[in-house]
C-alpha cells in the first residue's frame, strides 16, 4: 500500500486504467498514512474517512465506466482550514471560529470535486494564517517531516506537511505573505503562488488584495495539472479572472533555453542571510545556466516594501478582530492580537495610501521583466529552525517573522506568480528552497522553469517523519 503514496497524477489515472488498483485502495493507503501521522506531525484538523471512501467509490464507477470526470478524477486532496468544504467546520486555527459545519465550498474545492478529486482532510494553519509559522492556539504544533523537532513553516503549515510524507497528492494552500512558499521551501516540496486573482476566492480573505490561493504538491506536473483546475472562473469573486484558465501542461516539457533569468542573491535589501540557503541557492541558479537559459546576477530596483505590507497585514487583522466579541480575546494568539490592535490604531487613509503604494516596486519589476524573463531568490533566508519560536531561537532575526522572509512578500504586493522548488538539504538534512518568480499572468513560464530545474535536480521524497522532538 506504501507505494501507492509516491505515485503521481499520471501514474494515478494510468493505474486506475490500466485497472492496477484503484481509487479505493489509494484512498485507503492515504487515510491509513494520515491516521499514522497526524499524531506525529499534527498536520490535520480533521480526516474525514466515510466521505472520502464514499467518492473514492463512485470515482472507482466512473474508471471503471471508462467516463473519468478527468486527469484528476480519484487523486485525493486536501483543503486548508481557511478554505470551505461543505459540512465541515473551517476553524482557521481559532478557539474564537464557531465550530459550525460550511453551507457550500469555495470555488477550489468546487472546481476539483467537478474534476473528480477526492477531499479526504483540513489541514492546520497559525490562527487566521497571520503568521510565516505552524502553530496556533486551536491545534498546537506543525511539524516538520524532515525533523519533527522543527517548525514546517507556514501559514499552510499542514498541507505542507502532507505533501512531504505523500499523504495525497495535491493540496490546496493560501498565501498573503508566503504562506505557500516558506513552508514548501522548510518541507522540500513545490509550491506555486500563482497571479493574483488567477485562482478565484470565497469568502474574500480580510487580506484579500495580498492573499492568493495555489497548488502544494510533490511534483511541478502535479501542480500544473492542478492549477488549470482551480483557477478556472468563478461569480463568487469580482476580482477573479474570467478569461478562461489556460492548459498548464502544455509546453511544460519544453525547457528553458534561451531564456533570459537573474539571480539576486540579496534583492538589493537583505542583509542577513543564512550561509548555508545562500550556498544552496547559488549553486541551484547556476543549474539554470547549465539547462541553456542566459544568467546574469542582477537586483531588480526595488526597495523592500515591508511597511506596506504591515499596514495592509495589520488593518486586515483588525477587520478579523473586529468580528470576536472582546471578552474572547484572551483565547487568541497573542502575536496575532498584537497586530490586530496595531491595526485599529490606522485609518482608511492609511490603507489605501498602502494600497497604492505597492505600485512602485510592480512597475520596476515590469520594467526589469523587460530584460530578463524570469528572477531567481531564495525562498527563504534561513532553513527551518525550532518550533514553537517565531524567528530562528537564537534571536539573529530578532522577534518579527518577517525579518526571516524578505524574499516572498514583495511579490503578493507586485501580485506576481511566484514559486518554490527544493534544491538541496543542509548539513543537518533540512530542506531549502528556491523562488522562481516570473511577471505578471505568466504562471506558465514559472511552471516550465520549475519542471525544467525538477528534471535536472530531482528532490527526494520523505517516507516516514523523522521522529526527533519529544512530547510533554
Amino acid at each position: 500500500m506504501s507505494e501507492l503514496l509516491s505515485l503521481d497524477l499520471a501514474a494515478l489515472a494510468a493505474g486506475y486504467r490500466a485497472r492496477r488498483f484503484s481509487p479505493v485502495e489509494v484512498m485507503a493507503a492515504v487515510l491509513a498514512a494520515a491516521e499514522r501521522a497526524n499524531p506525529i506531525v499534527n498536520a490535520f484538523t480533521l480526516i474525514d474517512q466515510e466521505a472520502a471512501l464514499a467518492a473514492a467509490r463512485a470515482s472507482e464507477a466512473r474508471w471503471a465506466a471508462g467516463k473519468p470526470a478527468s486527469g484528476l478524477d480519484g487523486a485525493p486532496f486536501t483543503v486548508k482550514d481557511n478554505i470551505l468544504w461543505t459540512g465541515r467546520p473551517a476553524r482557521r486555527g481559532s478557539r474564537t471560529s464557531p465550530d459550525a459545519p460550511a453551507a457550500e465550498n469555495a470555488p477550489s474545492v468546487d472546481r476539483l470535486i467537478e474534476a473528480g478529486a477526492v477531499p479526504f482532510a483540513k489541514t492546520t494553519l497559525p490562527e487566521f494564517g497571520w503568521k510565516g509559522l505552524g502553530d496556533s492556539p486551536l491545534t498546537g504544533f506543525t511539524r516538520n517531516p524532515w525533523d519533527t523537532r522543527m517548525t514546517t513553516g507556514g501559514s499552510s503549515a499542514g498541507a505542507a506537511a502532507a505533501a512531504a510524507l505523500g499523504i495525497g497528492p495535491l493540496h490546496i494552500g493560501t498565501d498573503g505573505a508566503g504562506s505557500i512558499r516558506i513552508p514548501c521551501s522548510f518541507c522540500g516540496i513545490f509550491g506555486i503562488k500563482p497571479s493574483f486573482s488567477r485562482v478565484p476566492a470565497y469568502p474574500p480573505s480580510p487580506f484579500g488584495i495580498v492573499s492568493h490561493l495555489g497548488p502544494m504538491t510533490h511534483g511541478v506536473a502535479d501542480a500544473a495539472a492542478m492549477l488549470g483546475i482551480v483557477a478556472r472562473p468563478d461569480p463568487r469573486d469580482i476580482d477573479a479572472l474570467w478569461i478562461p484558465a489556460p492548459d498548464y501542461m502544455a509546453g511544460l516539457e519544453d525547457g528553458i533555453r534561451g531564456l533570459r533569468v537573474a539571480w539576486s542573491p540579496r534583492l538589493g535589501y537583505v542583509t542577513d542571510l543564512h550561509p548555508e540557503v545562500e550556498a544552496l541557492t547559488t549553486e541551484a541558479a547556476r543549474v539554470f545556466s547549465s539547462l541553456g537559459a542566459d544568467l546574469a546576477e542582477d537586483d531588480p530596483h526595488i526597495s523592500d516594501p515591508v511597511e506596506i505590507l504591515r499596514v495592509l497585514w495589520r488593518t486586515g487583522a483588525a477587520l478579523v478582530l473586529d468580528g470576536i466579541a472582546e471578552e474572547h480575546w484572551g483565547e487568541l494568539d497573542p502575536g496575532f492580537l498584537d497586530e490586530a490592535q496595531a491595526g485599529r490604531t490606522l485609518s482608511g487613509a492609511d490603507f489605501v495610501r498602502a494600497a497604492n503604494a505597492r505600485a512602485a516596486n510592480a512597475l520596476a519589476m515590469a520594467g526589469f521583466h523587460e530584460s530578463y524573463d524570469l528572477l531567481l531568490t531564495p525562498a527563504v533566508a534561513v532553513p527551518a529552525f525550532e518550533a514553537g519560536h517565531n524567528t530562528p531561537p537564537d534571536g539573529s532575526y530578532g522577534q518579527d517573522w518577517l525579518n526571516w522572509t524578505p524574499y516572498s512578500y514583495p511579490f503578493n504586493l507586485t501580485l506576481q506568480p511566484a514559486a518554490t522548488v527544493p534544491c538541496g538539504l543542509t548539513a543537518g538534512g533540512l530542506p531549502v528552497g528556491l523562488q522562481i518568480v516570473g511577471p505578471m499572468g505568466r504562471d506558465d513560464l514559472v511552471l516550465k522553469a520549475a519542471r525544467a530545474f525538477e528534471k535536472a535536480r530531482p528532490w527526494p521524497r520523505l517516507g516516514a517523519p523523522r521522529v526527533t522532538h519529544q512530547d510533554g
